[in-house]
């Protein structure tokens, strides 16, 4: 089966999978512990928080493990909130966010707390003149994602950080999509928190971190937590941390020469549905974004049937995000964009691996163009 649905998930390395192997079996101590096992594998825990944070331009003291992006999102925006309850009760954000965003503002709003949708133009890039005209006096937090989940469309993150700064507001980022795809320097986008995760980048499911200004105010959001700083509660997944770092290293390492081959996949894709004179849409196609991650719509075609169509014919493919399995609303990034539910519901999106090839992408097209003609 072809496999172009990397934005989901990633198959774990070999490499991330020997490292957690070999810390499972060498460094099985409770990192907690106060005796020399312990303390080995809480050695080995504090170099994968230093290495971490050095992959980010960040501090050491600003890193905390998690079970992935979406508990990394919640626990950072939460505990800022908590921490900093003086500045305000407005928040600030975008309707394009990842679903565990986009439903703890929905239960924050039930909280006392206001929000506030920055609206986001037909390429899904947010407007800094609107931003600021937002912005009021009781603006506590504005969470803004790096790269959209669903079209990989990049948000200019640097100029957001330099406007909250001027204004001292907190500004998380959901950096789960561009983390080990572009570089991230928390300290140029003047970033207070991000959220990341370790199986988008070819490392083991269940394992992420959030990362938190060390100068910045938090307060834990579950009373009794010991855990990374009393952040969480729960032992310590070292193998599993440690195999995410391994996963991000060779990421980082290797980031340029991906860059290159998903640019040049990117292409050849949009090359052959010209050559065959298919009706495809590609979302944001002339605004800077991840290369890897398109998104597309066969006007008139619901995005569910091209995907269960790509599936018989043994190719993965996907809607949108995996986190909303199930559910039959249209893509909140396509409202967003100015589509109507109709034209929302056709979106799917493919996204590439290291492991993709121009044959998958000749299969691809074939696929999809048997799909048009036998709607």
């Amino acid at each position: 089966m072809i496999y172009l649905d990397y934005a989901a998930t990633t198959p774990m390395s070999k490499e991330a999978l020997k490292v957690f192997s070999h810390v499972a079996i060498d460094y099985y101590g409770n990192s907690s512990s106060l005796h020399d096992i312990g303390g080995n594998a809480g050695n080995l825990l504090e170099s994968c928080r230093k290495e971490l944070a050095r992959m980010i331009s960040g501090k050491n003291e600003g890193i905390y493990f998690t079970s992935g992006g979406s508990e990394s999102n919640i626990l950072a925006i939460r505990s800022l909130l908590k921490g900093n309850e003086q500045k305000g009760k407005h928040i600030i954000t975008t309707e394009t966010e990842h679903s565990s965003i986009h439903h703890l503002f929905q239960s924050l709003s039930t909280e006392g707390y206001e929000i506030s949708f920055l609206p986001v133009d037909q390429n899904g890039v947010i407007s800094l003149s609107m931003l600021e005209e937002i912005i009021r006096t009781d603006t506590c937090l504005v969470s803004i994602h790096h790269a959209n989940f669903e079209t990989g469309i990049l948000q200019p993150l640097e100029a957001v950080g330099k406007l909250l700064k001027e204004k001292n507001i907190l500004f998380h980022s959901d950096c789960v999509q561009s983390f080990g795809k572009l570089p991230i320097d928390i300290e140029k986008y003047q970033l207070t928190s991000i959220s990341i995760s370790s199986h988008k980048i070819y490392g083991p499911k269940g394992v992420g971190a959030l990362y938190i200004s060390p100068e910045t105010a938090w307060k834990p959001v579950m009373d009794g937590a010991t855990h990374e700083n009393g952040m969480r509660p729960g032992t310590i997944n070292v193998p599993g941390i440690a195999s995410f770092i391994m996963a991000a290293q060779q990421m980082e390492q290797n980031m340029p020469i991906l860059i290159e081959k998903y640019e040049m996949l990117r292409i050849y894709f949009q090359q052959q549905i010209e050559r065959l004179w298919l009706p495809i849409l590609i979302e944001g196609e002339n605004v800077e974004g991840l290369p890897h991650i398109l998104g597309l719509r066969l006007p008139g075609i619901e995005g569910q049937h091209v995907m269960l169509e790509c599936n018989r014919k043994q190719i993965a493919i996907s809607t949108g995000s995996a986190c909303q399995v199930g559910t039959q609303s249209p893509s909140r990034t396509m409202i967003a964009t100015g589509k109507s539910a109709d034209e929302a519901r056709e979106f799917i999106r493919i996204s590439f691996g290291k492991d993709s090839t121009t044959s998958d992408i000749d299969r691809l097209v074939i696929a999809l163009k048997e799909i048009i003609e036998n709607y």
